[in-house]
């Protein structure tokens, strides 16, 4: 029931998008669902953003990569960023640890440079996916009075 019930929040969460960003998000979820097949879905309906972090266990500090929806686009993250290879310099960003790719829609997902890139950061986790358990959402934290979760209109 627990997670049912968050799984629905979240999708609660994803309809104050845009219905594009909206159906972006689904899309990009479903994807990464089948490649990280065991993950814990760490949910964030932060300020600027929702971040739906990939997770082994049900820590933020293991996390994977991670889905950060804003209002008008979509960012992959990857917390190990630093260390990962990146041929084609996809990952944007300057921090110490976190990288992450601007997406330009759920097709975004299927270059092979990303694949490389998600396949590389699930090999350098510090912890293994449990493939054989179920996925689940958990929701992290939410928000008080996050800021507009659609463009205005101009």
């Amino acid at each position: 029931m627990a997670a049912e019930s968050a799984a629905a929040q979240l999708d609660a969460f994803i309809a104050r998008y845009s219905p594009e960003i909206a159906a972006q998000t689904r899309v990009m979820l479903k994807t990464l669902r089948a490649r990280l097949p065991g993950a814990v879905e760490m949910v964030y309906d932060n300020y600027y953003a929702l971040v739906i972090g990939f997770c082994p266990v049900e820590q933020a500090a293991e996390v994977i990569v991670s889905l950060a929806v804003y209002p008008g686009h979509i960012n992959l993250c990857f917390f190990a960023g630093d260390r990962l290879p990146d041929p084609e310099r996809l990952l944007k960003g300057s921090g110490k640890i976190a990288r992450h790719i601007r997406l330009d829609g759920p097709e975004s997902l299927d270059r092979p440079a990303v694949k490389a890139l998600i396949k590389a950061a699930v090999a350098n986790a510090s912890r293994p996916l449990d493939r054989k358990q179920p996925g689940r959402v958990v929701i992290a934290s939410i928000a008080k009075n996050p800021r507009p979760r659609q463009l205005a209109k101009t």
